[in-house]
C-alpha cells in the first residue's frame, strides 16, 4: 500500500504573465519498505517533490501516485520530518511526541499515548529532556525529538526534508545513525522518501538514489546502492565501490554546471 510512484509530473508556478517550472516530466517509483534519497542542488525541486507526497501541493502535469492512489491532501499514512524541527515551542520534548501520538491513533488510552511516546523517547536517547521545551534542547536534540515524533506515529511512509542539513557535523553523523538503527530494528521498515544535498549522507542511508538537475528539475539519474546493511559509514568511505558511486554522482553534477554555463570552464 505504501508504494510512491511520481508519473510525468511537471510543477510550473505562474505569476501574472511570468512562469517559473519548478520541475518538468519527473518520473520514479519508489517500492514499499525501501530508503530512497533525492539528491541534488539546491533549486532542482527536491523539496517541492516531498511536499507533493506529503499532500501540501499538487503537479501542475502529470500524477503523484500513494498506494496506486492520487494524493490528496495531507494523511495520518504519512509523516514528515522537516530540516527546521517543527516542534510546538509550548510543548515539552514529551507532550509534543503524545499529540502527534493522540492524531494518529485517537481511540488510545492515555496510559498507551503516554507509554508510547516514553518509548520513543528512549529509542532516541533523551529519557532525561523529557519535560524540557525545544527551546531548552540543542538543534541536535530537538531533531530527535522530530524523528521520535514521526516514528511513534507508526505512519507507513516517512518524508524527510533535509532532516539533518543544520547540524554540525558530529550531531548530524549520530542522527544518520540513529535513524538506520530505529528504520533496519523495529517492526516493519517504513518506506522513506529522504531529501537531501548531501552524496555521502545519501550513499550511507539509500537503496536508490535519484540524482536531480535543476534549471527546470528533473530526474538526472537512478542509481542503486550495492552496500549490505547493517552499514557504518566510517567502513564504507574504505570502500572501492563507495570511490565509484561518488565519483559518478559528483560527474553528473559537473556535467550539469557545464551546461548551465554554456561550456565555459567554471572553477568551485
Amino acid at each position: 500500500m505504501s508504494k510512491l510512484a511520481a508519473e510525468n509530473v511537471s510543477v510550473i508556478y505562474s505569476e501574472g504573465e511570468d512562469s517559473f517550472t519548478a520541475l518538468k516530466d519527473v518520473s520514479f517509483v519508489i517500492e514499499k519498505g525501501t530508503f530512497v534519497s533525492i539528491l541534488g542542488p539546491s533549486g532542482c525541486g527536491k523539496s517541492t517533490i516531498l511536499s507533493l507526497f506529503a499532500g501540501l501541493g499538487s503537479p501542475s502535469e502529470g500524477n503523484v501516485l500513494i498506494g496506486g492512489e492520487p494524493v490528496s491532501g495531507t494523511a495520518l499514512d504519512r509523516s514528515v520530518v522537516f530540516q527546521h524541527y517543527s516542534l510546538f515551542p509550548w510543548m515539552s520534548a514529551r507532550k509534543n511526541i503524545e499529540l502527534a501520538i493522540k492524531q494518529a491513533f485517537p481511540d488510545k488510552s492515555r496510559r498507551d499515548v503516554s507509554s508510547i511516546a516514553a518509548e520513543y523517547i528512549n529509542l532516541v536517547g533523551l529519557p532525561d529532556f523529557a519535560d524540557k521545551f525545544p527551546s531548552e534542547l540543542s538543534g541536535g536534540m530537538q531533531q530527535r525529538v522530530s524523528i521520535a515524533r514521526a516514528l511513534a506515529m507508526d505512519s507507513a511512509i516517512l518524508l524527510m526534508d533535509e532532516p539533518f542539513g543544520a547540524l554540525d557535523s558530529k550531531n548530524r553523523a549520530d542522527l544518520q545513525s540513529l535513524l538506520l538503527r530505529l528504520w533496519e530494528g523495529k517492526g516493519e521498515k517504513k518506506t522513506v522518501l529522504f531529501v537531501t544535498h548531501d552524496i555521502d549522507e545519501a550513499i550511507l542511508l539509500s537503496d536508490r538514489i535519484i540524482v536531480m538537475a535543476s534549471r527546470p528539475g528533473r530526474v538526472r539519474d537512478e542509481i542503486t546502492v550495492p552496500f549490505s546493511r547493517p552499514r557504518d559509514g566510517k567502513s564504507l568511505n574504505g570502500d572501492g565501490v563507495y570511490g565509484s558511486i561518488r565519483n559518478r554522482i559528483v560527474s553528473l553534477f559537473y556535467e550539469d554546471i557545464t551546461r548551465e554555463t554554456d561550456g565555459k570552464e567554471m572553477f568551485i
